[in-house]
Order: structure tokens, then sequence, then C-alpha cells
């Protein structure tokens, strides 16, 4: 029945009316969507929403590392600092160290670069904590590659890389800022070092929690359903939990 009447209206109306026919039927109508504080051109927030409450791409951060808690244990490797790792390890930890390619001021305990990081032993770690950092590395596969070796055997890797972000300014003017991912770009990187059945990838977000993130909104300024809702076309953050082979 639409496509007869969708035919029997390109027969009788002219094109003009057909399209103004189109846009009252939207909703709302087309022109007559209200912006309100949205309508500007900078962001509410420049500081992630930190500035504001919560910010919304550590809400997703945190869950995963929540869940994931149990294999943040033993010795645990975490970029820039261990805050994750003394919030989810706790007593599990037996040791922690921080990786960072250009401080070493504590807590870093290794100054290093994941795309070259000889000077770190094979099978030294049983949890690397890489959150929000292979955007910042050009060569993610050779980075990705160290952390898998660095594992010890059946060592987890719990990655999270950000999919619909703005920069980083901070980064993009120390080291760069180089990639926004996809769930799909993530699993095929990781699953080309790890063995496919032992990588895990989750995207979260919708269209509200990513215009509000890239405005800089807070958690706090969303309602639990609005943060829960999952839209495959609106990945906003993308988690990776990959375990290496057990023989290694």
């Amino acid at each position: 029945m639409k496509t007869l009447l969708r035919a029997l209206g390109r027969r009788l109306l002219s094109l003009a009316t057909r399209r103004k026919i189109l846009r009252l039927t939207r909703w709302p109508p087309v022109g007559r969507v209200r912006f309100g504080n949205l309508r500007r051109l900078r962001p509410i927030s420049r500081d992630w929403g930190g500035d504001r409450g919560r910010p919304i791409d550590r809400f997703y951060i945190e869950r995963f590392l929540a869940q994931n808690g149990p294999d943040i244990q033993g010795r645990v490797l975490e970029i820039a600092d261990n805050n994750y790792t003394r919030a989810f390890g706790g007593a599990r930890v037996t040791q922690s160290d921080v990786l960072h390619v250009a401080d070493q001021e504590p807590p870093v305990t290794i100054m290093g670069d994941l795309t070259a990081a000889d000077h770190i032993a094979t099978g030294s770690f049983d949890c690397v904590i890489l959150t929000q950092t292979l955007q910042t590395i050009y060569d993610v596969g050779a980075a990705i590659s160290t952390v898998e070796r660095i594992l010890k055997p059946r060592g987890v890797v719990l990655a999270t890389v950000p999919g619909i972000s703005k920069i980083s300014r901070y980064d993009m003017d120390h080291w760069g800022y180089y990639w926004s991912f996809t769930s799909a770009s993530a699993r095929r990187l990781f699953a080309g070092v790890f063995p496919e059945a032992n990588v895990q990838v989750e995207a979260y977000g919708n269209v509200l929690t990513s215009i509000a993130f890239l405005h800089g909104l807070a958690v706090e300024e969303l309602k639990p359903h609005e943060l829960e809702a999952k839209d495959p076309d609106f990945e906003m953050l993308i988690t990776i939990r990959a375990v290496k082979a057990a023989g290694e």
C-alpha cells in the first residue's frame, strides 16, 4: 500500500510539493527542532564533563573494570597512574607498576613506549590495564603485540578505546592523538595478536550519550535508562578483554 501511494504521489504531485509534505510529516518538523543550550559552536565543557561531575566515558570504563575486577590481580601494569589498579584490584594486587612514555616521577615505575619496550621482560604481568591509551599511539599493532608479550600465560589485558569522542588536546600536543575506534576495528586488532576466542569486545553509547559527551556534560545530567541504552550505530566507548594463550 505504501509503495502504491508513493507511486501515486509521484504522478500527481510536483517535486516541490512532495518535499514540503515530507518535511511536514517529520517529527519534530524540519526547521523546528529545539536545540536549546546545545545550539552553540563551543562545547558546554572542554573538561570532558569533569568540572560538572563524573565524565560519561568514565561511567562505562569503571563499570567495565568493576565487572572484570577478578582479573586485576597479581602483578598489574597500568598506564600513567595506578588509580584503577588500586580501586578495582585491592588486596588481589601483589605488585603495582605504572608505565609512562615521558615521565618518571612516582607513581611511575617504568618509563617507556609500548611500541618499543624491549626493556620490559616477557611474561612479567598478570594483568595490564590499558584505558584510553591506544588512540595516542600511531603504531597500534606494535603496542598490542607488546602488551601480549609482557603478559604471563593466561594474563589479561583490560583495554578501553574511544569511539565517538572529542580530541584530547593535551595528548595531541604532547605525543599525538591518532585514532578513534569501532568495535570491529578493536576486535580485529586484538584478535590479530591474541587468540580470537579469547577476545571479548563490547561497545557502549547511544545518540544522546554521544551528544552529551561531546558537549562535556556529566553522568549526573543524564537519567539511568539513558546511560544504559545501547545503539550499535553510536559507539561512544569500546571495551576489550583479551586473554593470552595458556602455553606461551
